[in-house]
């Protein structure tokens, strides 16, 4: 039997994240809303979407959770097919899609 959280704690955890994320969101939009932004901020923004994919798929590849946890050959080999396509091919989408065909037809062929 799982017991619930305490309503007063859930909520202000709910509201905490709510106001962390209003501001992170006002310190850009907000107060540098009308102004250029340096070259060197700039610069480094630019790879912040690039970061994001890998960030959230190697957790998954390296910690499968249909194994429990423990890494898989099947999942490090596909994410290695992945990767070199994507550096070959310089495009995004390919590589993305090229993982989930990867993924799809191992599920389909290792039953």
């Amino acid at each position: 039997m799982t017991q619930s959280p305490d309503p007063t704690l859930l909520w202000t955890i709910i509201i905490g994240l709510a106001i962390g994320s209003f501001a992170l969101r006002f310190a850009f939009i907000g107060l540098m809303g009308g102004r250029s932004m340096p070259p060197w901020l700039m610069r480094h923004l630019r790879y912040t979407a690039v970061a994001i994919i890998p960030a959230l798929v190697t957790p998954l590849v390296v910690w499968p959770t249909p194994t429990g946890g423990t890494p898989s050959l099947p999942h490090l080999a596909v994410a290695a097919a992945v990767f070199a396509l994507g550096y070959w091919t310089r495009n995004v989408l390919i590589a993305m899609g090229s993982g989930a065909i990867g993924f799809l037809l191992l599920f389909l062929f290792s039953g």
